[in-house]
């Protein structure tokens, strides 16, 4: 049992001060901003660059991922969001009402990425009303981006900024 006590003392167990979750959170912004609607980045760019068989490869991928995105819309709008609405909800009342800490780190990583998914699917609505061709395609993923990466620069700053608030209110109490 002692030495149980001894690694937890060493690695402190809460969220804000657990190395994992600014691991998970750094993964998670960077591959949500690298993949814009499931298509790299660099893919992106080369198309711009060199058109030809490189955009029809993002034109093909985007009618490939639009049209995913749209058919599970579609098909469950009314129950994801109810769905997402309510965990969300769970999480911050569970967070912020009773001040569990995993909750919040939860909804810090959760409402975010909400709102991505919100993106996603209006510039999937976008794309496949006709800005799915050459300049116009490349603009619009560019444009979603350039949206995630600053909902995903507030979203780390505000994290980082409670999940110091956080460590150091705890050890001031303790």
């Amino acid at each position: 049992m002692e030495v149980l006590d001894t690694i937890f003392e060493v690695i402190d167990m809460r969220s804000f001060s657990n190395l994992w979750f600014w691991i998970a959170l750094a993964v998670m912004w960077s591959s949500t901003s690298h993949w814009v609607l499931g298509i790299p980045h660099d893919m992106i760019q080369r198309a711009r660059r060199e058109g030809g068989q490189a955009m029809e490869d993002v034109e093909d991928l985007a009618r490939i991922n639009t049209g995913r995105i749209l058919s599970i819309v579609d098909q469950g709008a009314l129950i994801l969001t109810a769905l997402g609405c309510f965990w969300l909800t769970v999480l911050a009342g569970l967070g912020f009402w009773y001040d569990v800490e995993f909750a919040q780190a939860l909804f810090l990583l959760s409402f975010p990425m909400s709102l991505v998914v919100w993106l996603s699917i209006r510039a999937s609505r976008r794309i496949n009303a006709g800005e799915n061709r050459d300049a116009a395609l490349c603009r619009r993923l560019t444009i979603h981006r350039r949206w995630t990466q600053g909902i995903g620069m507030v979203a780390i700053f505000v994290t980082a900024m409670y999940g110091s608030w956080q460590n150091l209110s705890v050890s001031i109490l303790h």
